[in-house]
C-alpha cells in the first residue's frame, strides 16, 4: 500500500539497528510497534520474537494490523474470496459519495468499483452479523478490500484530493486477493487506542515509534479507508467528503514536544527505537535532550530516498534523498 512514512525500504536498517543493541536472538522479546500505520515493521518482527503489539489510533489501521499481526493461524479463505469476486455490484454509501456517478460528483473510484466496494463491504459484515465468519476471516477479508480499493483508487497518492478524470489503475476493475499474513507461536495483540494511553497499560522489551512527523494528519488523508472499514453512516464534508478524524498531538508544532516525552516517561521497555528524519517537527537535538533524560541514548542515520507522489493525473513521482534518524534510547 502507498503510504506515507512507510518504512519498508528501511526495514534492513531498522531491524540491523535492533540486533546491534539487543541481540541476535530475539525469541524470548516482547515487540512493540505503538505507531503502527500499515504495520509493516511489526510484520517483520513478528516470527523472530516471542510477541508483537500493534497499535495505531486510525481504525484502518487497526484493521491491517489485526489481519497481519493478530491473525496468527490458518484459514480457509479462497472460496470467501471468490464468492466476494463473483458480486457484480450495489449503489450504496461510497457509490452515492464517492463516485462520480453518484449524488456528490465525487470521483474517488469509478462507479464500477465503488458499487463493487459497497456490494463486498456490506456482504462481508452481513456473513460476521450472521455468524458465517468468524473474527480472524472478519479482519482478514476487510484487510484484503482495504488494500483492493487502494490499487483502484482515483487519487496521486493520498486521499486528501481525487484526481479530475480517471486514471489508468482507477480504471482497471477492482479484484479481492488474500491479504496473507505469517503463522507463528506468538500470542499477539494488536489495538485501537491513543498511544499516550496505552503506553501506561503495555509493557516489554523492544518499543519502536514512528509517530507521525509533520502537520499531515493520518485520519484526513486516509479518510476514504477509515469509511471503508468502518462503513458508518454519517453525512461527508466539503469537496473531498470528510469525515470527522482524529488529530494527534504529533502532528501540532505546540503539542508534540511534551507529548513525545510524556510518552518517553510513561514508558516501560528496557529499549526504545524512534524512527524520525530531517524533515521533522522535532528536532535531532531537542530529541536527544529529552530521551538523554531516562537512559542511555544514541543515535545512529541512513540516508535514502523517498519518493513524493505529484498531484497530478499520472501519478508521477520524484525522488526526494531524505536523512532517517534511529534515535535509541537504553532505559
Amino acid at each position: 500500500m502507498n503510504y506515507i512514512g512507510s518504512k519498508y525500504k528501511l526495514l534492513d536498517f531498522i531491524k540491523t539497528s535492533v540486533q546491534g543493541v539487543v541481540g541476535d536472538n530475539l525469541s524470548d522479546k516482547v515487540f512493540c510497534d505503538l505507531f503502527a500505520g500499515t504495520g509493516i515493521v511489526g510484520r517483520s518482527f513478528k516470527p523472530y520474537v516471542k510477541q508483537v503489539i500493534a497499535n495505531d489510533l486510525e481504525f484502518y489501521s487497526y484493521v491491517l494490523n489485526r489481519n497481519y499481526i493478530g491473525n496468527n493461524a490458518y484459514i480457509d479463505t479462497l472460496s470467501y474470496l471468490f464468492e466476494l469476486n463473483q458480486l457484480t455490484g450495489r449503489k450504496a454509501f461510497i457509490y452515492n459519495n464517492y463516485c462520480q456517478g453518484g449524488e456528490s460528483d465525487r470521483q474517488y473510484f469509478s462507479d464500477e468499483n465503488g458499487q463493487r466496494i459497497d456490494d463486498i463491504r456490506l456482504q462481508i459484515e452481513n456473513w460476521y452479523t450472521t455468524g458465517r465468519i468468524n473474527e480472524n476471516v472478519y479482519f482478514f477479508l476487510l484487510a484484503s478490500l482495504l488494500e483492493a480499493a487502494d490499487k483502484v483508487a482515483n487519487t496521486a497518492s493520498v486521499y486528501g484530493a481525487y484526481l479530475k478524470t480517471l486514471k489508468k489503475t482507477a480504471q482497471k476493475p477492482l479484484t479481492l486477493l488474500p491479504a496473507e499474513y505469517e503463522i507463528t507461536d506468538g500470542n499477539h495483540k494488536v489495538y485501537n487506542k491513543n498511544s499516550n494511553s496505552l503506553i501506561k497499560e503495555i509493557e516489554g522489551d523492544i518499543l519502536y515509534l514512528d509517530p507521525p512527523y509533520n502537520a499531515r494528519q493520518y485520519g484526513a488523508n486516509y479518510h476514504m479507508l477509515n469509511t471503508i472499514a468502518k462503513y458508518d453512516t454519517f453525512v461527508p464534508s466539503g469537496k473531498t467528503g470528510l469525515r470527522e478524524y482524529n488529530r494527534s498531538d504529533y502532528c501540532r508544532k505546540g503539542e508534540v514536544e511534551k507529548a513525545f516525552e510524556e510518552l518517553i516517561k510513561n514508558s516501560k521497555f528496557n529499549y526504545i527505537f524512534l524512527s524520525y528524519n530531517n524533515e521533522g517537527l522535532m528536532s535531532e537535538d531537542k530529541i536527544r535532550q529529552i530521551m538523554q533524560r531516562y537512559g542511555k541514548y544514541d543515535l545512529v542515520t541512513t540516508a535514502y530516498q523517498r519518493f513524493k507522489a505529484d498531484k497530478t493525473e499520472n501519478r508521477n513521482h520524484k525522488a526526494s534523498s531524505t536523512t532517517e534518524y534511529l534515535h535509541i534510547l537504553e532505559k
